[in-house]
């Protein structure tokens, strides 16, 4: 049964409560979908390319099945693009509970398909196939949730929510990895290679149930809704969005790209090299990934909260700063090769990286209107993974194998950081935005920065 009262014993008001209910179904249902998500990058780096890419050289293996990790990112982009039409159009819950379905079913049948030595080449196009559903289910997934929190939040407050749903990705990474970790622990590693690695593709069916069950109570969003009785749904809301949007989605995009460039390289890359290079058991580099993730459970909504009292802009910056600051550190704390300097190493990127995620929510869906909104803040994000996380494995292993320093990595880092902190710049903040007006040009005047109507600084 659900908490009805607060501390002190009284019963709390029916907007409380809602709010609340909304929270938990967005939380739950991101964490499944990133759990999913970051299943198939742990299992990359661990196994995919031992059982699915065995005739290659272990490096190109490795390089090929991140590569059939990347092949998502592009998938996302139609994802995006799909769910966020009929998103706009029908409404946010529907196309929550479709991406969700999708999400599970292409996971689970993940851990039911036949290894190389079974079927041969037949094995990695399948396990393509499979990536790229993925891929759409998530495109459709994020920005719902995004949207649904956010669409609902008091204004004060937006931050704060939006940043709840941003937990689904260390809240996802922490059940993977710690699943793989506890079947990696329990059994050798031939049966793990064999038929253990299933296991945490399989069980996903179980959270995917959970999830579908929460979120069908869910009520639709005030600032769609505003749009349905005006009778003001876009047609084609893509083409509304890149007519009308265009700079937001280039640069919200650029803004947004960092956050993939470090967060794959602490779980993915970092695996690798904390495996290949130094020497670290594969219980280890889980360890570290573990604890990095529950810092993240705890520091993105502060941070969240933080963009409601401060702004989106300056919190963000802040976080983007700091991965420039501890780019070359958290290498050189990894490369003591103690699990004190690998723990500390990634704790200190995690929380520059929740600085930087955990307001970008909101900040993205404030900048476009509630007709195209769906839309806008699903491709932005989207195609900001195309251009940070989708190549974050292949350029960092590229890096390791030319240089055989860790640190070289630090420069890709720095160089996101920058890119995604210029961009940052040329937006307005958003703090201050009427996302429910239906004409939602004007709203971002308020913030009191000078646009161009566009919401992009002049």
């Amino acid at each position: 049964m659900p908490n009805t009262s607060d501390a002190g014993g009284a019963a709390l008001p029916g907007p409380i409560l809602k709010m609340r209910k909304i929270a938990v179904a967005s939380v739950i249902g991101t964490t499944v979908e990133w759990y999913d998500l970051f299943l198939f990058a742990t299992a990359s780096a661990l196994v995919f390319n031992k059982i699915f890419f065995p005739s290659f050289d272990p490096l190109v293996g490795t390089m090929l099945a991140f590569g059939t990790f990347a092949a998502a990112y592009v998938a996302r982009i139609i994802g995006a693009a799909l769910f966020g039409h009929f998103g706009d159009r029908m409404g946010r819950k529907s196309m929550l509970l479709t991406s969700l379905l999708t999400m599970g079913a292409a996971t689970f049948a993940i851990g039911l398909l036949p290894d190389y030595g079974t079927i041969g080449v037949a094995a990695p196009i399948l396990l393509l196939t499979l990536r790229i559903i993925q891929g759409l289910a998530l495109g459709g997934e994020w920005g719902g949730a995004v949207l649904m929190v956010v669409e609902h939040s008091p204004k004060a407050k937006r931050g704060f929510y939006g940043s709840l749903v941003q937990v689904g990705v260390p809240g996802g990474t922490l059940i993977a990895n710690l699943v793989f970790l506890l079947v990696a622990g329990i059994m050798p590693e031939q049966a793990l290679l064999s038929w253990g690695w299933r296991i945490p593709f399989l069980v996903s069916v179980l959270l995917v149930a959970i999830g579908l069950y929460i979120r069908l109570s869910l009520e639709e969003t005030p600032s769609f809704q505003a749009v349905k009785d005006a009778g003001a749904k876009a047609k084609i809301p893509l083409f509304d969005l890149l007519r009308k949007y265009w700079k937001q989605v280039i640069l919200g995009a650029l803004a947004t790209v960092s956050t993939g460039t470090a967060f794959n390289v602490l779980v993915a890359f970092g695996l690798t090299y904390g495996k290949t290079e130094l020497k670290f058991s594969t219980d280890t580099m889980l360890l570290a990934v573990l604890s990095a993730c529950v810092v993240g459970l705890v520091m993105l909504p502060v941070f969240g909260k933080m963009s409601d009292k401060f702004g989106r802009k300056p919190v963000i910056i802040g976080g983007l700063v700091a991965e420039i600051v501890l780019s070359f550190p958290m290498f050189w704390l990894m490369d003591t090769r103690t699990v004190a300097g690998l723990i500390l190493g990634y704790v200190l990127m995690m929380t520059a990286f929740c600085a930087n995620y955990g307001p970008i929510a909101t900040f993205l869906a404030e900048l476009f209107g509630p007709r195209v909104r769906y839309s806008g803040l699903s491709v932005a994000y989207m195609l900001a993974g195309l251009l940070g996380s989708a190549i974050t494995p292949v350029v960092t292993t590229a890096l390791l194998n030319a240089t055989g320093q860790g640190s070289s990595v630090a420069w890709f880092l720095i160089g996101s950081a920058v890119v995604s902190l210029v961009a940052l710049l040329l937006l307005t903040e958003t703090l201050r935005s009427n996302i429910d007006a239906v004409d939602h040009q004007s709203s971002r005047l308020n913030a009191g920065t000078p646009v161009d109507g566009s919401g992009v600084t002049v």
